[in-house]
Parts: structure tokens; sequence; C-alpha cells
């Protein structure tokens, strides 16, 4: 970012700033439960964010989903990166990942786990993820966070599970050094070593490295637990607290689950054993009905203090559901893919009076919107930044149509998929694959599973959206991997537009 955005979000997290937005300022501000899923799909759930049910909406149980839809607004169009380290620090951030660079997933200090391709040479990303402001670490991005900024803003900030906001051994690893007053078994990693308390969270029943540990949870070792019990209770006593102490909170309640390894949640599993489903897919669906019962816990439990009406409700995901999932029909694609099946996720936002009950809308949003949003909703001064507040949405004034907003995914890496860049501009949306410099064209509307690439039949459709998707990739000074034949790195999108077409 800019010098004269950073003085900004310093002049913020001083105390300077004065507080606005959303409501009278002398009014106590609104407590905030952002629920995080990790890996799960737009369908992998019994609430319908499609124009119609599906079969997973059909097998899923998520009751406590049903409810939160059922009161509040849920979006059909919304979207996060495609892959989750990138996701995390686009919403702690505000910045769309072309522009934090935090493009694949971070595990090992100065370790990508992205591989280059036989005739490439890997992009320089932000391997080491996300760090407080002023940090030094290299490669890595250095920002004053989301939670950071409420706590200046008043606020106790609960980090509860998956952290994976930088890699081991940066100061990012540990979530209070990135503006967390509480933090619950959240670290470096991305999944856990296992999902069961008498495996004490850990790979080494399976021979697995230490690396995988999910720490601060000794007193549930030896358990018939399920770690997503066991952080759920572990966040209702840090909400519990906060309540007590009449501070407003912000609980970041992100679970591991349901990303590997996939073991089941013992407690569901029964609910399953007469399908005629395979293993996998019996499991999975335990593991999705344990993350649905840890948000009707958090939800009874606001309800049972006394502060569900003066606490906003966001639930999320930060990316597709894996390849080995059942397929997110009529979705194409999967985690990490360019395809809808890799970032359209499900997303509910319940803010009480204000959000209409059990409405739908379909305006494209994308995950870095959350940061201008809940420092709006918090009623605090919004640092410079890429995302777009949801508040009018959620007040019922969404955009007209006819001004449609650009959404950009980027992704240079090689990483089990091919590198691509992507825009969706109202109803189109562009592909634009790094190999081979080609493009594919779709509308969303008329084609929502990516079937046919009408590119050749819309070459001024194709050259606006790849002229808009260059625009949005130099704006954020994008980076791309190395030619190795020639040294020089994959042109952007209207070079590799205008080559093919003199061609």
């Amino acid at each position: 970012m800019h010098v004269a955005i950073r003085c900004l979000i310093a002049f913020v997290v001083l105390g300077v700033g004065s507080v606005g937005g959303v409501g009278n300022a002398m009014e106590r501000p609104p407590n905030i439960l952002f629920f995080f899923v990790d890996d799960m799909g737009w369908q992998d759930t019994s609430v319908e964010f499609h124009s119609k049910a599906t079969l997973l909406n059909r097998d899923y149980r998520t009751p406590n989903m049903k409810k939160l839809a059922s009161q509040g607004l849920r979006f059909t169009n919304a979207y996060a990166c495609s892959i989750c380290s990138p996701s995390r620090v686009s919403l702690m951030t505000g910045q769309n990942a072309a522009r934090h660079k935090v493009t694949c997933w971070t595990l090992r200090k100065d370790t990508s786990p992205a591989r280059p391709g036989k005739q490439y040479s890997p992009a320089n990303w932000n391997l080491n993820g996300l760090q407080p402001a002023g940090d030094k670490t290299q490669r890595s991005v250095a920002e004053v966070s989301l939670p950071e900024l409420l706590r200046a803003g008043g606020y106790r900030t609960i980090h509860a599970g998956k952290g994976h906001f930088g890699a081991q051994g940066t100061p990012g690893a540990n979530p209070l050094n990135l503006g967390f007053d509480v933090n619950i078994a959240g670290s470096y990693m991305g999944g856990p070593g296992s999902y069961h308390g008498d495996h004490n969270f850990s790979a080494a029943w399976r021979g697995g490295g230490t690396i995988w540990d999910v720490p601060g949870l000794d007193k549930y070792h030896g358990q018939t637990i399920n770690l997503t019990e066991a952080i759920t209770r572990e966040a209702i006593r840090a909400v519990e607290k906060s309540v007590a102490d009449k501070a407003p909170f912000y609980l970041y309640m992100s679970h591991y689950a349901v990303h590997a390894p996939f073991e089941p949640d013992r407690r569901f599993l029964p609910n399953y054993e007469d399908s005629n489903w395979n293993q996998h897919k019996k499991k999975y669906a335990s593991m999705i009905e344990s993350m649905d019962k840890s948000l009707g816990d958090l939800l009874e439990t606001i309800d049972r203090l006394g502060v569900a009406k003066e606490t906003i409700v966001i639930f999320m995901s930060d990316n597709g559901s894996p390849r080995n999932n059942p397929r997110n029909l009529p979705l194409r694609g999967h985690k990490i893919s360019g395809y809808e099946g890799g970032n359209r996720v499900p997303l509910i936002v319940n803010w009480p009076g204000v959000t209409a009950e059990g409405k739908r809308n379909a305006t494209p949003v994308i995950i870095e919107d959350i940061f201008p949003t809940i420092l709006e909703l918090a009623r605090l001064d919004v640092p410079d930044n890429d995302g777009q507040s949801w508040v009018p949405i959620l007040e019922g004034n969404s955009p007209p149509p006819e001004i449609p907003r650009e959404l950009l995914w980027h992704y240079p890496n090689f990483y089990d998929q091919p590198p691509y860049s992507s825009l969706r501009h109202g109803d189109w949306k562009l592909i634009y694959w790094h190999q081979n410099q080609s493009f594919e064209l779709f509308n969303l509307v008329t084609d929502i599973g990516e079937t046919t690439n009408v590119a050749q039949e819309n070459p001024d459709r194709l050259r606006d959206m790849a002229t808009r998707l260059d625009q949005q990739l130099k704006d954020k000074n994008a980076q791309f991997a190395t030619i190795k034949a020639t040294g020089k790195p994959i042109p952007y999108p209207l070079e590799a537009l205008s080559s093919r077409i003199e061609n």
C-alpha cells in the first residue's frame, strides 16, 4: 500500500481517528461473530444457494445454517480465493491476492509448497504470509490487520481455530501478533494432525510429523472429543468472559473443519450409516454436521447471554471443496481451480433488526469485502482497501445491476492446478490460463457450469474483458511466473491476446 495509506492506518490504530460509520456513535457497537469454515463448497449444505435444490442440499444436515439463513440474508454470488492462505490474508487486510501476493498456501518459513513448471520459474510470491505492520520478514506482506483495528476501537478480539496467516517461525504464525487478544488453537498450519482428542489432535498416530499438532488444547488430549467441539467450547468461554466484562467482542470462529484429514465426527457418523454412500462421503457429511453443531452452539450462547440482538453473525467459507469430495454441481471445478467450484462459497449474514429475514441477494461479492464491511459495522474508520462494504446491501440498498463490479482472482503458482488469472464483470467471466496464454469466456447466467467457452463467438466481449483484467492486474502490480526459455515473465492478458490474434 502507499505511504499515505499506511499513515492513515496508523492514525486509526493509535485511536486518534474519529468513530463514524453505521448507526449512532453514542450507542454500543455490535458484537461480531465471523464464522469461517475451511474448504466448504457452495453446495456442501442443506441451505440452497443455487436457484433450485441440488442433490447435496438434500444429502447434508445443516439445520443451524438453515436457521441462520431464515433469520438473515444469503448471498448467492459470494466468492473467496480458490485456496486458503490468500483468502485469509485478504479478509485480514482488505487487499486482493494480486496485491498482497500471498497467492498460495503457507507453512514453513522461506519454503514454497508450490512447484515450478518444467518451462517456468515460479513467481516471487509472498510465501511467508502475513506479518504485523513494520515487520521485516522477507517475502511477506506486513500490514495492520482487521483485528488490530477492531481492538484499537474497543473490541475484545478472539481467535478460535485455524490461523494460517504467517509461516512457521515468523511473527505472523501467532494470531496474538496480528491483533487478537485471545488465541485458541491457532498457529501457522492449515490443517490439523487429527480431529480426535484421543489422538491428541496430532498426526503422530499415523506416523505424521509434529508440524500438524494443534496447539493449546492439551486438556482435551486422550478424550473422545472432536476438535470442532473442543474449539467451540473454548470459544464459548471466551465469549462468556467478554460479555461478563461488558466488552464488545469480535469472534473469529475459524474452524479447521472441514479440511483434511477426513476423519468422522463420531457423534454424527451413525446418521449416515444406512445410506448407500461411500465411506468418504459419510465421513465428510459427519464433519459438515459437526461444523453446523458448532454454529448452533454459538447461536444458542449469544441468545442465552442475552446479546443475540446485539450480535452480527457472518457465515462464510474460505474456498471451494477439494477434488476428492462430492462434486458441487452445477459448478465446475474444485479448490484451487480457476472455475466456479474453486472460489464460489456460501455466505449468510444476519444483522438483527436490519437484514431482511430469509431473503437472497445475487450481488457478486468477494472475500476482501469482509475488511471494510466489518469495520463499518463496528463504526470505525475504514482505511483504503480493495474491498467494498456490504453495509448498503445489508440495509436493503443493492447496487444497480447495470453498473457491474469487477471481481479479480490471480493464482500464478504451479500447485495442483495450472496458474491463471480471472475476472468476473456482470454476467461474464474470463479465465486467462498462463501456461499457454489461452482464454476461456463464459456467461455465468446462461452457463453457470462453465461448460461452453464462447470466446471465439464474442471477440468484442473477449477484448473488453481482457482489457479489464489487464488493467486490474497492472493496478495491483500482479506477479507472474517467468518463462525459462526467454527469461521474460508470462505476458499480461492484452499482450497475450494480441499475440494470439496476430498469429
